[in-house]
């Protein structure tokens, strides 16, 4: 997605990115550097203390943000690769899944119980499956590009998850988490439609 229809968050990293492509660091280091971060922001969540999870959640939004950078990094400097649409792919979901095992991890301790392990189970199982989905569109509709996510006014369905630095400052990652993980398994059925959809001859 180029242009004025690229959603908010991936202008702003266009722009900020654009110091970077002079210098000789590849779009690969960005992806795992983003990775890093949202692993050390799982971490921190799956510990269940209050402070650790308002940092982790913190942490978390920031890998989901820096997550576009690996991408317009490539576009300016015509460094895509093979390796790096699959590096991407493999880093976007390990991060979603360990979200939802980290945060399953720390809410197990509250109110949820062992029903925190059920979504999480639920969530990372469906974090997974999503990105051999996508990765299957992208080979149905012959590109190497990544799919995407619904987009509407300049914003992303992904971009719901920026809601999670807030929400776990006010206290609020139970409800959060239910609905994320439900969300996962609802994003999970529709991108088995599109790849059905986009299979289908004609």
């Amino acid at each position: 997605m180029s242009g004025a229809r690229a959603p908010y968050d991936q202008r702003l990293a266009r722009v900020l990115v654009r110091p970077l492509a002079r210098t000789r660091l590849h779009p690969n280091h960005l992806t795992v550097l983003t990775a890093l971060v949202a692993l050390a922001g799982a971490g921190l969540l799956a510990t269940g203390d209050p402070v650790h999870a308002n940092w982790g959640a913190g942490l978390f939004v920031a890998s989901r943000f820096l997550d576009h950078f690996d991408g317009e990094l490539a576009r300016q400097t015509g460094r895509s690769s093979r390796l790096g649409y699959l590096l991407d792919y493999l880093a976007g979901g390990v991060s979603y899944a360990a979200l939802f095992a980290g945060m399953a991890a720390g809410l197990a301790r509250g109110p949820l119980g062992g029903w925190a392990v059920v979504l999480g189970l639920a969530g990372t199982a469906c974090a997974v499956a999503a990105v051999w989905l996508n990765m299957g569109i992208d080979r149905a509709r012959g590109g190497s590009d990544a799919v995407g996510y619904p987009a509407f006014a300049g914003f992303e369905l992904e971009d719901g998850i920026y809601l999670l630095a807030p929400v776990a400052w006010l206290g609020w990652l139970a409800p959060f988490f239910v609905a994320a993980c439900l969300g996962a398994c609802v994003y999970l059925a529709y991108t088995a439609v599109v790849l059905a959809r986009a299979r289908r001859p004609g």
